[in-house]
């Protein structure tokens, strides 16, 4: 159980900086919580290697799978905590064009700024995190700028798409535009205006 858990969500183990985790299976998203209060040194790296069971653990994630390579640098300042995050790897996602799943490639880097304070809260661009509790739950940190990293049109390489649904997109395509055609009786008006020039 603990070696599953380990390939999900690996990280330094020579930084015992995370929240103890009792139920490895029900909370595999307990090692991306990093305790503030815990860093000792100015500045630590961590290392973190996510695949589908990251993924599967978000509700309410648009994507469902996965594999990241996450390095995170942490520096100690006073007064503040700096986070430089960087993630790479691919994500699962559907094509636009033939709906069957393909590989995204992604990569993304995100620099934010924490600091302790009462409450837990955003102040600007700086989150704060309650004093009490100390801990900065970089799951939803780490998934948002994968998601920001998606292209906006994600679509297969040429010749890879579902054959079958390309087919009759382009048959659609082809009766659309045909409808099209014969729908355009031009407006000998608006012919008129073609000619005048500006």
């Amino acid at each position: 159980m603990q070696a599953e858990f380990r390939r999900a969500c690996s990280y330094n183990e020579a930084m015992p900086l995370f929240a103890e985790c009792n139920c490895v299976i029900m909370c595999s998203l307990e090692c991306l919580k990093v305790d503030l209060k815990g860093l000792k040194d100015d500045e630590t790296s961590l290392v973190f290697d996510l695949d589908d069971t990251y993924f599967g653990a978000l509700d309410d994630a648009e994507v469902k799978k996965g594999s990241l390579h996450v390095s995170v640098s942490i520096r100690k300042a006073s007064g503040f905590f700096e986070f430089l995050i960087h993630a790479a790897g691919t994500v699962i996602i559907p094509c636009d064009r033939c709906l069957d799943d393909m590989e995204q490639p992604v990569e993304a880097d995100v620099r934010q700024v924490v600091r302790l304070g009462s409450e837990n809260s955003e102040d600007g661009d700086t989150l704060v995190v309650a004093e009490d509790e100390g801990i900065l739950d970089l799951t939803w940190i780490i998934y948002e700028s994968v998601a920001l990293a998606i292209p906006i049109r994600h679509v297969h390489a040429p010749g890879k798409c579902n054959t079958a649904m390309t087919n009759v997109l382009e048959e659609l395509s082809a009766d659309r535009s045909s409808d099209e055609e014969s729908d355009q009786a031009v407006d000998p008006r608006w012919e008129k205006l073609k000619n005048l020039k500006i």
